[in-house]
């Protein structure tokens, strides 16, 4: 299979993840909730395990400059600016602070932009190499099915129809697609693109687990949960690192 195969496969399954939120709710809120809380988690640990244990080594391996440090952290406060001036956040919880349907259409924009990137991120991965490929797309698979439950739930919350709400979470789910053919068709015509998006999307991972799901994982400060919070970050870095022993 060519990169292209392995990237365009990749992001249809990140894309078709945007009708999980479909499948899940019907459980009802109170499940959701138990489900979620250890699902983000888990998603942390990938998160943080892809960021440290495949791209940051990989980047300062196919070059150890400044620009590596720059680019890292130009992905964190990318991923700051996303969110403090387009006025969405991943939204792990059904309860959330705004309830109305401009807030449901913040969210699918905020939503369509950070699939786009996500498509891009992929893409660089591949570009790399397959194995970290692979281990970038499970990161953002772990993150993506809280996530893309999250968002369905608030835009029911926000008073969108479940059809209405599917289709717009769908539509935001395939614009990762777009992001992921723009860098495979650059990445063929500019030298060192991925030089510059791999550390990029190492600090987006480490700001989406640091800044996003690990507040939202202090809100629970019973013994029991914070000590399973513990072992599903842990297994999420051990699945990155397995990946990176067996690739």
């Amino acid at each position: 299979m060519t990169v292209w195969s392995y990237t365009i496969i990749s992001v249809l399954i990140v894309s078709s993840l945007s009708l999980f939120g479909l499948i899940a709710f019907p459980f009802g809120e109170e499940k959701i909730k138990k489900f979620l809380i250890w699902a983000v988690a888990f998603a942390a640990g990938t998160l943080l395990g892809d960021a440290f244990l495949h791209l940051i080594p990989e980047s300062y391996k196919s070059s150890g400059d400044i620009s590596v440090a720059f680019s890292l952290m130009g992905g964190i406060l990318a991923f700051f600016v996303l969110e403090k001036f387009i006025h969405w956040h991943h939204c792990h919880d059904i309860d959330c602070d705004e309830h109305n349907p401009t807030f449901s259409y913040v969210i699918m924009f905020g939503d369509a932009m950070h699939n786009f990137i996500d498509g891009m991120i992929i893409a660089a991965s591949f570009l790399v190499s397959i194995p970290i490929g692979i281990a970038t797309t499970m990161a953002v698979v772990c993150h993506e099915i809280p996530h893309e439950i999250g968002d369905f739930a608030s835009m029911l919350y926000g008073g969108f129809s479940k059809q209405k709400a599917l289709l717009y979470n769908f539509l935001a789910g395939i614009v990762a697609i777009f992001g992921a053919i723009l860098v495979l068709v650059i990445g063929n015509n500019i030298e060192n693109t991925t030089h510059y998006l791999i550390p990029f999307a190492a600090g987006g991972f480490i700001y989406v687990a640091s800044a996003d799901i690990i507040p939202e994982l202090h809100k629970s400060t019973k013994v029991s949960h914070s000590f399973g919070q513990l072992l599903c970050i842990l297994g999420g870095v051990a699945i990155m690192y397995a990946l990176l022993v067996l690739g």
